[in-house]
């Protein structure tokens, strides 16, 4: 198993578990410790296996420090030690949400607990849910493995006071997580998490953490219930004549995606086989996220075979989505777009009715869709990045973020739903089909009316955090006066907050001609991602603004990979 001490960003909290680790005495001592109080006995095969081969290193590394919770809840390795996903960590996280939803009196109404279907999720939400009901809470557990959007969903069709999916969403293989939500669905913020921390720290020995087994469960009316608010997103006189081909990326989309499309009025799309069931090892990707290279190739193979008009994948949990599209100057003849070219599309849609609300989107996200919103008179806001602030937003009618997240009936769902987006891009598809159009033909039609917005993104993955703290600090002693052939006109250090910004640990540059690029560590891996922007004027020619884009997009990427150093 890998280590995942890098995983944790460096603005969150350390929380020490040994002062200094130096001898394998103070290992041993510290895991003989967690052994006395483990009750899973793969972990505890593992770690007295580590023992007895006086494996120092991995022993470091899973006593070091801990899991550190925050605003994305607990996500690492599933493995032995506090600085793993194991039974001993989710039950004391439990029972520190439970301390803190009865110190804010968030006692009447139940916890939703939700879990897809990585290596242990059902134990660990089994496990909540006794924890739940010790601690004198009312608790609903899914009976089965489902889309992270049900929970979501389930929080306030059930009035629950708070929600809990066991989900690692895209991470690899190794790795599953804890997301938790309040009461109004949406996924907790500042100061919250911070609250909740430091619940689950003042937990004492796990065996004076109590547990019940009187818990409830939910299944076939929680799930129909939201299978059936997804179908009426769709009128009855809308067209339906479509071919879809999808993937599920062995995640638990599936049987909800194919009844949802089915409620809805569409064919059944055609599955990859291979990628069809829920499988923990996802045995056909290396990295189970359809933004990675080589993620969605079945599912475009699948395409071709069987002349579909478009391709949909989600994430394993089935929050995100992703959009393939026939494309004859494309490799293989498909191409998948983008997040931001999704977002611009389905902005497009939902706003062209111009409804009572605000749309909204991540501070890394295109700026398109705030003149999207402009033209059809609909509030605008940015956020910071993740639908923990996007669903708060007042009045929402539609909010995304580039990483395939969007949020297509925010009174339902107040986060990312893959499901729901997914059923609203065959509608907008088959309508296009039926005008004789294509999705492309749409991203034309948003180029001529708004300029081409172009975007991409540089990721720097590293194995000592240190690095991208050193590469911030570098770009805030010394920032760039120019990225490509764009001067620097204005640089926003985000670390220190707005009148509509929280503070966040990021650099924003306002470019010349309306370029733009944001550099931010990133809150679920060792990374540093930097996200650029160019918009470039249509005059009738889109194809040659796209290969002016493509190349201004280059030359500020090689500019940045510079000014960063690494």
């Amino acid at each position: 198993m890998s280590p995942t001490s890098a995983r944790a960003p460096a603005s969150r909290r350390v929380i020490s578990y040994l002062a200094v680790v130096t001898v394998n005495d103070d290992l041993r001592t510290a895991a003989e410790a967690w052994l006395s109080e483990d009750p899973d006995p793969d972990t505890r095969a593992e770690l007295r296996g580590l023992l007895d081969a006086e494996d120092a290193d991995e022993l470091a590394d899973r006593f070091a420090g801990t899991l550190e919770f925050g605003t994305a809840g607990l996500r690492g390795a599933v493995g032995a030690g506090p600085n793993r996903m194991n039974r001993v960590v989710v039950v004391r996280a439990a029972a520190g949400l439970c301390a803190y939803l009865k110190a804010k009196g968030l006692t009447d109404g139940p916890v939703l607990i939700g879990y897809d279907a990585r290596h242990k999720s059902d134990v660990f939400a089994q496990d909540t849910a006794a924890v739940v009901r010790g601690a004198g809470l009312d608790a609903v557990l899914l009976d089965r493995p489902a889309p992270t959007p049900v929970v979501a969903f389930g929080i306030r069709h059930l009035k629950a006071v708070a929600g809990v999916v066991v989900t690692a969403s895209h991470n690899p293989p190794q790795d599953n997580g804890y997301k938790v939500y309040l009461g109004d669905g949406s996924q907790i913020v500042p100061p919250a998490d911070v609250e909740i921390a430091d619940a689950i720290a003042a937990i004492g020995p796990l065996a004076g953490v109590p547990r019940g087994d009187d818990w409830q469960t939910t299944g076939d009316e929680l799930i129909n219930a939201y299978l059936d608010r997804i179908a009426k997103l769709v009128p009855a006189d809308a067209p339906r004549e479509l071919n879809v081909a999808y993937t599920p990326l062995h995640g638990v989309g599936r049987f909800l995606v194919e009844d949802a499309v089915a409620r809805a009025g569409f064919a059944v799309p055609a599955v990859v086989p291979s990628q069809a069931d829920p499988d923990p090892d996802f045995p056909t990707v290396s990295f189970p996220n359809p933004e990675e290279p080589g993620a969605i190739d079945a599912a475009l193979e699948l395409a071709r075979s069987v002349d579909a008009d478009v391709a949909v994948a989600n994430d394993p949990d089935a929050d995100r989505c992703a959009v393939a599209v026939p494309d004859p100057e494309a490799d293989g003849g498909w191409r998948m777009l983008r997040g931001d070219e999704l977002g611009g599309l389905l902005g497009e849609f939902l706003l062209s009715s111009r409804p009572d609300g605000v749309a909204a989107c991540s501070i890394v996200s295109s700026s398109l869709l705030g003149k999207i919103a402009a033209s059809y008179g609909v509030g605008y806001v940015e956020t910071l990045t993740g639908f923990k602030w996007i669903g708060r937003v007042p009045g929402l009618v539609f909010g995304y973020e580039e990483a395939l997240g969007y949020c297509v009936d925010p009174d339902a769902v107040k986060d990312k739903d893959g499901v729901s987006t997914l059923v609203r891009v065959l509608q907008l598809a088959a309508r296009a089909k039926s005008e004789g159009r294509t999705l492309l033909d749409l991203l034309d039609d948003l180029a001529i009316k708004h300029g081409l917005h172009a975007t991409d993104q540089l990721s720097v993955r590293v194995d000592d955090l240190s690095l991208i703290a050193a590469a911030m600090e570098r770009l805030r002693g010394t920032p760039p006066a120019s990225l490509g052939r764009h001067t620097v006109e204005r640089v926003d250090d985000l670390s220190e907050g707005s009148e509509t910004l929280p503070p966040t640990d990021g650099l924003r540059y306002s470019l010349s001609e309306g370029a733009r690029v944001v550099v931010r560590p990133s809150g679920t891996e060792p990374k540093l991602k930097c996200y650029l922007e160019v918009v470039i004027p249509v005059a009738g020619d889109v194809a040659a603004a796209r290969t002016r884009a493509a190349d201004d997009l280059a030359a500020i990427k090689d500019s940045l990979s510079t000014a960063l150093g690494l």
